[in-house]
């Protein structure tokens, strides 16, 4: 008893103390500012966005039109401009695809199966974030150019990856590498396998098993992550423009085809072409929004984890 006493005067005189609220509350877990932070911060945010997003989009399509319709229309008429644009969708139809299958391939092995190496898969897909785009294209130069490792064995047989199509597709996928088993393999994870176990208890094969529960739990992250991979695969430059030798008509996307344009000061035509690649930036932004509408919980779980 003479113990307890203490502990409840004590207890009673710092219930008595008086408290002080914080100068920022947290209610709901939103910060609760005075209003003049409030529109500081607003206003800041804003003025960034508008500096560096919406300036330099209207002046890419004030340029585009700056001598009228009938000029940015012919600049489209231009058969290298007609190449690039083909040259840019075929290597972002390769490309994408091709990560399409191994983002869900790794995604799968990576959160549903235990095996030696599994870090570091999870880490090299993780490298073409950190790795300089012109260092990869270097590196593709180094492993098939005509001084590369296999570049004698490559002239051997009539085989030409560097400074032609399939070095730009190269290139391309390992930049483009992360975009959806980063978007897919956070989400596996949460998921776990009871959904997978309970179909195949149930005498689902392993195919149907992928198609009936794991692929419909995962298509909007799935989706979000083919949409970055193909704006990032249409849009990309230090990479495709190491491997491609810059050959106008044959081995020039759009942006390497923009920079051409650009140095040759045929401004109208170039910002008709990057009128087109800041066109895809939109598309891919309201698409994005979308995505994130319908499949929002999906999403924000991925981003979350």
């Amino acid at each position: 008893m003479s113990e307890t006493l203490p502990h409840a005067a004590v207890g009673a005189c710092l219930d008595a103390m008086p408290r002080h609220a914080p100068a920022t509350q947290r209610r709901g877990g939103v910060v609760d500012e005075s209003a003049p932070v409030q529109m500081a911060l607003v206003a800041a945010a804003v003025g960034i966005l508008a500096l560096l997003v919406v300036l330099p989009l209207l002046a890419v399509f004030t340029e585009a039109l700056r001598r009228g319709v009938g000029h940015y229309l012919e600049s489209f008429a231009d058969a290298d401009t007609q190449a690039a644009i083909r040259l840019t969708l075929m290597v972002a139809g390769i490309a994408v695809p091709l990560n399409l299958v191994f983002g869900l391939a790794a995604a799968w092995a990576i959160t549903k199966f235990e095996f030696v190496g599994k870090s570091l898969l999870v880490t090299l897909i993780d490298v073409p974030f950190s790795v300089s785009p012109v260092v990869s294209g270097l590196v593709f130069v180094l492993l098939f150019g005509a001084q590369g490792v296999f570049g004698e064995w490559l002239a051997a047989h009539d085989v030409q990856i560097v400074f032609a199509v399939p070095g730009l597709v190269l290139a391309t996928v390992f930049v483009t590498v992360p975009f959806v088993a980063r978007e897919l393999i956070p989400l596996m994870q949460e998921q776990g396998t009871s959904e997978e176990e309970a179909a195949l208890t149930l005498g689902a094969s392993g195919l149907r098993t992928f198609l009936s529960v794991t692929l419909p739990n995962v298509k909007w992250a799935l989706l979000h992550g083919v949409l970055l991979c193909n704006a990032r695969a249409m849009g990309e430059f230090g990479a495709v423009s190491v491997v491609s030798g810059h050959v106008r008509g044959l081995t020039n996307t759009m942006p390497l085809h923009v920079e051409i344009l650009y140095n040759e000061y045929n401004f109208v035509a170039a910002f008709a072409v990057a009128s087109l690649l800041a066109g895809l930036a939109l598309v891919t932004l309201v698409a994005k929004s979308i995505l994130e509408w319908r499949g929002g919980d999906q999403l924000e779980r991925s981003r979350r984890l």
